[in-house]
């Protein structure tokens, strides 16, 4: 289960309208347990790129990022945890539209 402790969304500028739909950035902090595989004691927030195209919406790409190195971590998140990921940005991206 993720838990986010506090989280920023951004429309990304498209000036040429190149791509369909629209993209929204992402930068969500998480609260992690010890024990779980993606735990480091230097935090842990995740980049995430979702896509709206019309009453769809989905994740194009995310990054698992150590916050106090800004490096990428070569993890991937649980089956589950990318639907829980995806229900959360689509329920908050609205908010890059203000």
């Amino acid at each position: 289960m993720l838990t986010v402790n506090e989280y920023s969304v951004e429309l990304v500028k498209d000036p040429f309208q190149i791509l369909a739909g629209k993209r929204y950035e992402f930068l969500i902090d998480l609260e992690i347990e010890e024990d779980d595989e993606i735990y480091s004691d230097k935090g842990i927030y995740i980049k995430v790129v979702y896509k709206v195209d019309g009453e769809q919406g989905s994740i194009v790409n995310y990054d698992l990022i150590e916050k106090s190195t800004d490096r990428h971590l070569d993890l991937d998140l649980e089956t589950e945890e990318e639907a829980e990921l995806a229900a959360f940005c689509k329920e908050h991206y609205v908010e890059g539209e203000e």
